[in-house]
């Protein structure tokens, strides 16, 4: 994992706090994105983390420059917009979160964007697919990728009715491990709520009524 912050302290807390989660290790931090390519090519990571305090100019060019199938990026930002964060994700940023995010969030999101899945807030998700339908006359979405095993589980769960506690008490796993199934669902089936995802999943045979 590679720390990309401007201030001092960001990068030293990222770097600290990660740190002590047993499956990621931090190889290093930089403050400017302008050296990132040259830093990929030094250190090669597998994931990273670029802090930002709002939208900056110069990510989106930055990020399309990087190499096909270099590291995943993990973007943490405060109160991204649909706009920015759609464009953000078509220039190959696998996940998007609140930068007050805690650690467990922000491990999650690291493990997602290295497997090649796209991870978003269930807010952040459906305004993005609400302007996506809206650009495309409405067209039904399609779904952007294939579920997971674990994360079928919980879209019949989700079906059944059941709320983000008792997914979590049934599979044994947190509450912030839910809301990222969750928002993982929805991101792939382009739904913009829980009750599209599971008309999508019906519509798809991943649920039996």
């Amino acid at each position: 994992m590679l720390v990309v912050a401007a201030s001092a302290v960001r990068r030293g807390g990222l770097e600290a706090v990660l740190g002590q989660r047993t499956a990621v290790k931090s190889i290093g931090s930089i403050s400017t994105l302008a050296s990132l390519n040259a830093q990929l090519r030094q250190i090669q990571p597998d994931v990273i983390i670029v802090d930002l305090p709002g939208p900056d100019p110069q990510f989106l060019p930055a990020i399309r420059a990087l190499p096909p199938d270099s590291a995943a990026v993990v973007v943490l930002i405060d109160e991204p917009d649909a706009h920015w964060s759609a464009r953000a994700v078509r220039s190959g940023v696998r996940a998007i979160l609140p930068r007050e995010s805690s650690p467990e969030e922000i491990e999650a999101a690291i493990h997602c964007a290295h497997l090649g899945l796209v991870l978003l807030e269930p807010e952040l998700a459906s305004d993005i697919a609400i302007r996506v339908r809206a650009e495309d006359g409405d067209a039904l979405p399609q779904p952007l990728g294939e579920l997971t095993p674990r994360e079928v589980e919980v879209l019949r769960m989700l079906a059944e009715g059941l709320g983000n506690k008792d997914v979590a008490e049934r599979l044994g796993i947190s509450d912030h491990t839910v809301k990222f199934h969750i928002s993982s669902i929805l991101g792939k089936l382009g739904a913009t709520s829980r009750t599209e995802a599971v008309t999508q999943g019906i519509r798809m045979g991943l649920i039996i009524l």
